[in-house]
């Protein structure tokens, strides 16, 4: 079969598709490529990847009818495609292309303004800022992102973060959305996103499943049409309780109503069959009907619900909490607030950085977890690749943006992100569909969604939230790794108290663990016929004494004493601690008659030994080693200085 054509990175004849085997390649034809089949058909082609990485263009490209250009390549430097990946795909962009992407756009838009609505309501603020950030977002990554699947706006657990440091003031999360954004951009431009790997994934499964539970718990309030209940997990969950005889049957009802129609819709989704070609039209129609309803799932029950509330209110009879008045317009452009003036005064700047504390680090770095997991995710289903590094620009440039929107900090979303998966978008410019339907819903719709019942908004966030709890990770921890589910039930049990209390204390634990290992690496002892010690991993300054402890106990420590040989085949790299605890061991060995000998030295630990100075006895094998050290003729240990020792090609 004939190599997938891909992109060429330098000068290329017009409309020629080049081979990853150059030579193979016709010299002069040209050649017309015909639409993949299953593009035609309206579906996702096969091999529709594509993904910036480092710069580099993508492995196999989506066919596509070649455009005329001149002969020599008019593609732009490789630099300017890393900051604008747009424009690996924008120049081949084709009708078949926008129609998927309109289509997608479409549904993702019918998600996420009323998720928008909802998750304003998670986060403490009036419903209009969870649409003014919902579109930002959709044009940033339309330009920087390197995933065509990923949207980037409002979500659940960020809009946790947000009513967790803003006091419910619009203008704390406007100014934490800037300064969010300022770190993000720091943290890429300085490298920085290593820091994201200290956050264990049973930290993150434990933050996330206790986020779900704040978050549902949170509505049940709103589902019951509860009044006056306090925003504090423990507070709340009391007073919900205690309020129960206040419930109003109407919210109640159609809350119950909302969830049970969003939870069929939903397992309809996951039992839709594929659109095959030969599929008759008639059939092709049905299911394409009942795809679009359950992938529009939210917007269907929330126009339903607010219709229903709509006529009783023409009745006059109002049986349900409604959203309520929303400022009406697109948000107006200014520089985020730097100060806020309140009835006690002006509160400045200094003080709204240190009222806000610790949000300024965990928001950030749960934004970018978040939305870097997302696009891996989904990059790694649909096989492209991402930009690491520019996924947090995008993500950055985005909340700093925002700001200036009146955004509160956003991320990429998972749920919609699926959809848009689901739905057979092409490219990024999905996003703009999205982008463009949320402004239109801003200055249209908004008289609209006074009717919409808090209820039907309280199931959206239920539904939104419940695949976030993971029930199944301790069984599998438990399975795989038990010490895992210390950090695990650390960060789950914490986050009810304090969000950064929760993520920050699960990452110590991880690292102590992590620091745990270094310290006392595991070690293979073999005790005939020599006394073999095999560290099963790298030797840094904290093993020093446990590797002391596991030689000297079983050589020196035994009567009559005894060599030993210290097998370092899987030691890949040694720091100056180290060296000085080896030093004494040879004294201490040597002052007895005794040898400690090193086995299997790898090329960087032998270069270390030998700045060092220090002294040793070196066999390429454990069988010589042994050899010597019975006192068998014939064997002779090797110097540092010798050319001739083979270096053990055991990778590191």
């Amino acid at each position: 079969m004939a190599a997938a054509p891909i992109l060429c990175p330098g000068p290329i004849r017009a409309g020629l598709p080049v081979s990853r085997d150059a030579s193979a390649a016709p010299p002069v034809t040209r050649h017309r490529l015909r639409p993949h089949p299953r593009c035609s058909a309206g579906l996702r082609p096969v091999g529709a990847t594509w993904g910036m990485a480092s710069g580099k263009v993508m492995e196999r490209a989506m066919p596509w009818a070649p455009h005329p250009a001149p002969r020599a390549c008019s593609c732009p430097p490789a630099a300017l495609r890393r900051w604008l990946p747009l424009l690996a795909w924008l120049p081949h962009y084709s009708t078949q292309w926008l129609r998927m992407d309109l289509v997608a756009g479409l549904s993702v838009a019918l998600t996420v303004i009323p998720q928008a609505l909802a998750y304003a309501e998670v986060a403490g603020l009036p419903p209009q800022y969870g649409l003014y950030s919902a579109f930002v977002g959709c044009f940033v990554y339309f330009f920087l992102g390197t995933s065509r699947d990923v949207t980037l706006g409002p979500t659940a657990i960020m809009s946790l973060l947000v009513s967790s440091y803003t006091f419910r003031e619009p203008a704390y999360a406007v100014l934490l959305a800037f300064l969010s954004g300022c770190v993000q951009l720091a943290m890429r431009f300085l490298c920085l996103g290593f820091l994201l790997d200290f956050i264990s994934c049973p930290v993150i499964k434990g933050f996330t499943s206790a986020a779900a539970i704040t978050i549902g718990a949170g509505q049940i309030k709103n589902l019951l049409g509860l009044q006056r209940v306090p925003r504090q997990f423990f507070l709340q969950l009391y007073h919900t309780f205690r309020s129960l005889g206040e419930t109003r049957v109407g919210d109640a009802v159609l809350g119950l109503v909302c969830l049970l129609l969003l939870l069929l819709l939903r397992l309809m989704r996951a039992h839709v069959p594929p659109v095959h070609p030969n599929t008759p039209p008639g059939v092709r129609l049905s299911l394409g009907l009942v795809w679009t309803a359950t992938t529009a799932r939210n917007a269907l029950v929330v126009s339903g619900a607010t219709l229903m509330a709509y006529s009783c209110d023409v009745a006059g009879y109002r049986p349900f909490v409604l959203t309520g008045e929303i400022v009406q317009g697109l948000p107006a452009v200014r520089v985020p607030p730097f100060s806020l003036t309140t009835a006690n005064g002006t509160v400045s700047f200094t003080q709204m950085v240190q009222d806000m504390g610790a949000g300024l680090a965990v928001v950030p770095l749960i934004g970018l977890l978040e939305s870097i997991a997302v696009a891996k995710a989904f990059a790694s289903q649909n096989n492209y690749r991402i930009d690491a590094n520019q996924e947090l620009l995008s993500i950055g440039l985005t909340n700093v943006l925002g700001s200036f929107f009146s955004s509160f900090p956003v991320t990429g979303s998972f749920g919609r992100t699926a959809v848009n998966a689901q739905s057979g978008v092409c490219t990024p410019a999905g996003g703009l569909v999205t982008g463009v339907l949320v402004l239109l819903s801003l200055g249209y719709l908004t008289s609209l969604f006074y009717y919409i019942p808090k209820a039907a908004l309280a199931a959206v966030i239920i539904m939104a939230v419940a695949p976030l709890l993971d029930a199944g990770v301790a069984r599998t921890l438990w399975r795989v790794r038990r010490l895992d589910l210390l950090p695990l039930s650390v960060t789950f049990l914490l986050c009810f108290w304090e969000v950064q209390y929760g993520i920050l204390a699960g990452t110590l634990v991880s690292l102590l663990i992590l620091l745990h290992s270094a310290a006392w690496p595991s070690m293979q002892v073999s005790e005939w016929p020599v006394l073999v010690v095999q560290p099963a991993s790298g030797l840094h300054f904290p093993a020093v004494e446990a590797l002391r402890e596991a030689v000297v106990s079983r050589a020196l420590g035994v009567s009559p004493p005894r060599c030993a040989v210290l097998e370092c085949s899987h030691v890949c790299s040694l720091d100056y601690t180290v060296v000085l605890g080896l030093r004494e061991l040879l004294e201490d060995f040597r002052r007895q008659g005794l040898t400690l000998a090193l086995v299997g030295l790898q090329e960087p630990v032998r270069h270390v030994l030998l700045s060092a100075d220090l002294s040793v006895q070196h066999f390429p094998s454990l069988e010589e080693a042994e050899r010597y050290l019975s006192q068998e003729p014939g064997t002779q240990p090797h110097s540092f200085s010798d050319d001739s020792v083979p270096e053990p090609s055991l990778p590191c």
